[in-house]
This record gives C-alpha cells, structure tokens and sequence, in this order.
C-alpha cells in the first residue's frame, strides 16, 4: 500500500474498473486522519509505533559505531502518507542514465510527461509551465504560509553569492546551482497533504473491485513452477504460524520499498544462493543482485539560534503546547491557512562547488567529480536550505531552526538482505554511510557552505554548539552562541586541517537518513546484476514484477516521492500492456 502501489493500482482501476486488485499493507488506514492530512504534524508520525517501519544498520566504524535507523511508511499511501512533502524532482540527466544501462523507455523524454500527468502545479507566479501538469491528481504549491526565513534566504543569497543564479523554477528537471522558491506537495484551497492514497485509491471506494487489505505482512510469494501465482501472508505484529493465502490469477506485483520488496523475494527463493542457505530457504532463482546496491542520501542539519520573532514550526513540531497548536488547526480548518499548512522549507538550492572550490578539495573528490559530476551540469552535489524548525536532539529555551544539507548522490553503497526466513526477523543491513571518502569530503564542504548563508540572515543569533562540531580550542570555527549577522561581504570563516578533522569526525557522529531508500532491485541487465528487467519483471520468474523506489538503478538528486509516483505511473503502463487493457 505505499506510494507507488497507490499510484499503479488506481490508474489501472481508473482503466478497468472490472479489473479485480488487491492492494496488500501491514500498516493502517490514513483516510482523513489529522496527523497525516495536516501536513506540519509530519513528525508526529515518527513518534508512531504503527505508521513506520524501522530498520537498524549493523555498527559501522563510518558512523562512529552507531547504528542507523531507517523508517520506511507502514500505512496505506507507504511514504507519502508520513513524509516531509517536500517537492523535488530528478534531474534529467538521471533517467537518462538510467536508460543508458539497458532500460529503453525508462529516459526523461518518457518519464517526465509521466510527472506532468501525475501533478496539479499551483505556480508560485510566472513559471515555465512545459514541464508541470495542470489537471493531475497530485497537488503541488507553495502552502499556506510563506515564512520569513525562506524570504531572508533569498535575500542573503542575492548579496552574498555572485557565482549563482536565482531561477523561478528550481524543479523543471534541468535547472541546478540556482537559488529559489520551494513547492510541497500540499492543497492549494485544502491546505491537506497531498498522498497517492487519497488521491489515487481512496477517492474510488465506490469500485468494489479494488480492495485494500490492512494488518498483513507479505512473507513470500507463491509460485506454481516458475509461474507466480499468490503471496503467503502473515498478520502484521503476530504469529509467523498465522498463515493467510491470497491467490493471484492475472500478475503479483512486488511494492514494499527497498527494505521490503528484496526480502520478499529471497524468503520466496529468489536471491544469492549463500544468503538463501544460510536461511534454509530452496533457490527458486538465482538473482545475487537482490538486495545489493542499497542507495540513499546522507542528512546534515546543523541548528542556529534565531530571533524571537522568526517564523518557526517549533509550537507544532515539539506538539507539547497544546493551545498553540489548537490556534494553528483552526486557522487550517478555516481554509487552508498558517503554519499548519507548512513543512518549514520556503527556499532552498540544489548546488555544485564552483571550479576553484573543485580544485581545492583534493584528488579522492575530483576523480569522482570530473567522471560522474562534470560531463552532466544539471546534477547537484548538495541540497542546502533552511527548514524553519528544530528537530534535533537538544532542545532550548531559545528559538531555533536548522539548515537542512542532504548529499544528492552517494558514492558510499549498501545492501539488505534477510537474516532469516521469518518475515518478523529484521533484516541484515548495511547503511554504507561514509565508507567512501568522497562523501566525507563533499560533506564536509556543504557545511562550510551553510553556515556562511545562515550566518549572514537577517535572523542569526548565533550557534547552537551541541548541533556542530567540536572545534580545537580558540579555532575562530568554534561555534559560539550569541552572535548577530554579519556583512554579506564579510570573509568567509578559514578552517583549518584540524578543524577539517573536527567536522567530518561531527559528520561520522551524527549523520542520518533522508529516509530515501533505494535500489535493492534494481533494473539492470541481468548480467550486471540486476532483478528486473525494463518491463519490470523479475528475472528467471514468470508473472512477477516489481515496482516502486528498488528497483532504481542508480540514484536520483531527488527527495523520492516524486520519482515513486513516476515509477507508479510507468508500472500503470506497462500492467496496462502486459493485460491487453491497451493497446502495446
């Protein structure tokens, strides 16, 4: 029931409401439910036992011994029922990439009609419209409240950065290095959350023929021969022993996410014999790309003291005051209005190191650079942007907001597999934060970046050192706690080898998920590891396929909400063809 199982199975009702589909989730229903159509109480999700899965890294000296947890969406619209809605696309140039790998129909000039299709774009004033849909089911606007900070984020980028441009579109699929204006996906009019559930499935609760099953979790899929013919399910938080069958006569379409959509198919056979005989589990086929090539985006978020009069998200975010938080609603309810109807992200850029940036940050960075990032000007390194809020881990009587900093692509890789054939057992899983040095480097450099922006805002009030590295004694790095803006023209803060060491040992300590994983299916030549084909189907397997954000190749400079609806909306297609419901 996630994002891209939405998607693929309403549009395939819209085409064929005699069609019988049974959309199978673990989690529960969020028709109408306050704290996922009310989009500012996003993080009042990841406080839930029942809205989230959640999946623990193995330790790794990368990240200073820790583990990472990873939730993923447990309720029926997956991510974009629980996510920060915030509206980024890829750039072009990575499904470009895509195809070049052997997936012809899967290039921007296929999927980004897809994205046009699939979205209502409210424009913030005169934006190009040719890559943005006007009558889609997915709603995208600038929300309900324009907050100061996005507005001072602008204003310090127009005097302080002379190497970037502003455009008015920061997601037409090619414009990157440009500062602008951030859209989410939210009601324009309704102020609500804009999901693939309720504006996919549940809005055709009239077709008795598209069923929604909650409370299962699906163990393994049901093969006659080589031919899938059901999945074998369990209830979600019982007994493995509670066995429930669901038999499909037409196609099974694999779409739990990058954690659960590889570990179905090695508890169904299909995977690296080592792991399934370590597992006791019979080789159906043998696919050792399952689960391999685990991808995501590394999340930074340095806090800052900020004027007591500055636009934040703290009242909602904290949800501990009450009253405050019943003022925001009823401005909500009047009509989509205020804060309630705000992620906290107005601005923001998708960024690229100038040349003389590149050449200071050493050979282990300009390898990577000048193969992968030079020869395609539309990929970012970072997103950098203000989020009016503090989600972190040390609260203050003071008002504070971050500066969100994510990496767009990751040269540090993962993998999950299973660690059992028990669908309750978790998975064994390899986060690949930092283990590459190229990472590390690009990281270190993006904080350099956001704090001159913050520090020259209008609402800077200083530091909050339990959100930044630990400097040397007497560094001028040190973070310092009160302190007013400085000149846009002021220098930039010089560091040095020991506080270069500073940050990335911060880096390694805090780093977290963006909670965009994706990959461990990926759709590649079989030869080159992959576990599906261009159509989507598995590889050695007949009538089963794959659809949602694993199956991406290579990664995307992308929160992935969008691209999950893109791949929903293509899977639509390709069922549509593969059933004779259109003509190929």
């Amino acid at each position: 029931g996630g994002t891209s199982a939405c998607v693929t199975a309403g549009r395939l009702a819209e085409l064929s409401p005699s069609l019988r589909i049974l959309i199978i989730e673990p989690g529960p229903h969020t028709e109408n439910v306050d704290v996922h159509v009310q989009p500012a109480r996003f993080l009042t999700n990841l406080a839930s036992e029942t809205t989230f899965l959640r999946y623990s890294s193995e330790p790794s000296d990368a990240v200073g011994g820790r583990k990472i947890v990873v939730p993923t969406g447990k309720c029926v619209a997956g991510g974009s029922g629980v996510n920060f809605m915030m509206y980024t696309r890829a750039s072009a140039s990575d499904y470009d990439d895509w195809e070049k790998l052997g997936n012809p129909g899967w290039g921007s000039k296929d999927l980004i009609p897809l994205a046009c299709k699939l979205e209502s774009y409210e424009p913030f004033g005169d934006e190009d419209m040719s890559t943005h849909g006007s009558s889609g089911p997915i709603q995208v606007s600038p929300g309900g409240h324009r907050t100061d900070v996005g507005e001072q984020f602008l204003e310090m980028a127009a005097k302080y950065d002379h190497n970037r441009s502003f455009a008015k579109d920061v997601n037409d699929f090619r414009t990157c290095d440009s500062y602008g204006r951030w859209a989410k996906y939210m009601g324009h009019q309704s102020g609500r959350r804009s999901d693939a559930a309720h504006f996919y499935i549940y809005n055709k609760r009239q077709n008795a023929n598209l069923v929604i099953i909650t409370g299962k979790r699906v163990k393994r899929v049901i093969f006659e021969g080589n031919t899938a013919c059901g999945v074998e399910c369990v209830d979600d938080g019982g007994s493995s022993a509670q066995l429930s069958v669901f038999k499909a006569v037409r196609l099974v379409v694999l779409s739990a996410g990058a954690f659960g959509s590889p570990t179905i198919l090695e508890r169904s056979g299909i995977g690296a014999k080592n792991i399934l005989g370590e597992c006791k589990i019979p080789q159906v086929v043998d696919l050792p790309g399952v689960g391999e090539n685990y991808n995501d985006h590394n999340l930074h978020v340095p806090a800052y003291f900020v004027d007591e009069s500055t636009d934040t998200m703290n009242d909602i975010f904290g949800g501990i005051d009450k009253e405050a938080i019943a003022k925001h609603e009823a401005l909500w309810k009047e009509g989509g209005r205020g804060l309630m109807a705000q992620n906290g992200i107005d601005a923001g850029i998708k960024i690229r190191p100038t040349a003389q940036e590149v050449a200071s940050l050493g050979s282990d960075f300009q390898d990577v650079w000048n193969s992968f990032y030079a020869p395609a000007p539309d990929k970012p390194l970072f997103y950098i942007g203000p989020i009016a809020g503090y989600i972190g881990k040390h609260p203050s009587n003071r008002r504070l907001l971050h500066m969100l900093c994510y990496a767009e692509y990751l040269k540090s890789i993962g993998r999950v597999h299973i660690a059992s054939a028990d669908p309750y057992t978790p998975p064994y899983f390899d986060c690949g934060y930092l283990t590459h040095n190229f990472d590390v480097i690009a990281a270190r450099w993006a904080y350099k970046r956001q704090r001159e922006y913050i520090r020259r805002m209008a609402c800077y009030k200083g530091d909050h050192a339990p959100d930044h590295p630990q400097f040397p004694a007497g560094s001028p790095a040190a973070a310092a706690e009160l302190l007013k803006p400085v000149d846009p023209t002021a220098p930039d803060i010089v560091y040095s080898k020991e506080d270069d060491e500073a940050i990335d040992a911060w880096h390694r300590q805090t780093v977290e998920t963006t909670w965009h994983s994706l990959g461990t299916c990926a759709m590649k030549p079989r030869a080159a590891s992959g576990v599906v084909d261009p159509r989507l189907n598995v590889y050695g397997v007949k009538n089963l396929k794959v659809a949602d954000m694993s199956i991406a190749p290579l990664n995307v400079s992308a929160n992935t909400y969008n691209t999950a609806l893109i791949i929903g909306e293509k899977a639509a297609l390709i069922i549509a063809e593969d059933l004779a419901l259109v003509k190929a």
